[in-house]
């Protein structure tokens, strides 16, 4: 299994301190480094210094930092950004960063930001449509040879030379995820290289992974993409380790241990946790890290869960 370290700065963190999260995850071995790609949190508590940065422009200057870790958002929201800008983007971060780069892309759901920077926030069926018009824009944009043409209701494109091209061939892994039980799936098979559960019970899941499956059958897709989660980290060598971690974060150790979304305990119990996952046909797991400044946190998942996971 590949542990990816997973980090939300819309709570409040510098391009220093995710820079330093980063190089250490490399230096640890940790498969990638990914970020949430959001303006605000949920709710005006989520508001510190010294607010949200650009997920693009950060990992733009980590790529230039870093030189093995896979990068990436899980993820960017399709009413961010224009499906052209937003290709040429990550393009040239891929290229910055050597072939690392991953695109998760999702239709955005957090009304709050929206409002808060003036971000149309349109219902819930048209960010959908608009986030397979910009799934199909993006990846045609990598792949054609030559001039590009999309003519959509929300995107059209008139021959544009889609340049630049990313540095992976045929082009970098899209990422898709969510819960929907129809168009998600549907999606996933159609775009992904990887499906991502985010914050799901294994059974919730595990059952999303069927769907994802299902939906690749009906349409002819001869494998499934990869499957990933994203879970909430919580590991403590013992007990006052374990409830101290609990506590930076605004969490109980009892809530945490029980939590679907959470992967919580000492490092035995979180082994076995994240083996479970295994089973149930996660190949990566990403571990929201949320208290950034305890570094000796990664440090315990690198020397004590990891090597067991192997």
């Amino acid at each position: 299994m590949r542990l990816v370290t997973f980090i939300e700065p819309q709570l409040g963190a510098t391009y220093d301190q995710q820079r330093r999260v980063a190089q250490l995850s490399e230096d640890l071995g940790f498969d990638g480094f990914f970020r949430s790609d959001h303006f605000t949190g949920n709710s005006a508590s989520d508001d510190r210094l010294p607010g949200p940065t650009d997920s693009w422009v950060t990992l733009g200057a980590i790529a230039v930092q870093t030189s093995r870790i896979r990068i990436g958002t899980l993820v960017s929201s399709a009413t961010f950004r224009l499906p052209g800008p937003l290709a040429i983007s990550v393009a040239q971060v891929d290229e910055m960063s050597g072939g690392r780069v991953e695109l998760g892309l999702g239709g955005g759901w957090l009304e709050r930001e929206h409002t808060a920077y003036g971000i149309p926030f349109p219902p819930t069926g048209e960010r959908l449509d608009r986030l397979e018009e910009q799934l199909e824009i993006v990846t045609g944009l990598w792949t054609a040879d030559g001039p590009y043409t999309f003519q959509g209701r929300h995107y059209q494109l008139a021959d544009s030379p889609a340049l630049p091209k990313p540095v992976q061939t045929p082009r970098p892994p899209v990422i898709v995820g969510g819960k929907g039980k129809k168009r998600t799936p549907a999606l996933a098979a159609r775009f992904a290289d990887e499906f991502n559960a985010p914050f799901s019970s294994l059974t919730e899941a595990s059952a999303l992974f069927d769907l994802v499956r299902e939906a690749c059958t009906a349409a002819g897709r001869t494998s499934a993409p990869a499957f990933s989660a994203a879970v909430v980290l919580c590991v403590g060598r013992d007990e006052a380790e374990l409830a101290h971690r609990a506590n930076a974060i605004g969490r109980s150790v009892d809530d945490l241990r029980t939590a679907g979304d959470a992967v919580a305990g000492t490092v035995d119990e979180v082994v076995d946790k994240l083996g479970r996952w295994g089973e149930a046909g996660a190949g990566r797991m990403f571990l929201q890290t949320l208290d950034l400044s305890d570094l000796h946190h990664l440090e315990l998942v690198a020397s004590g869960v990891a090597p067991q996971l192997s």
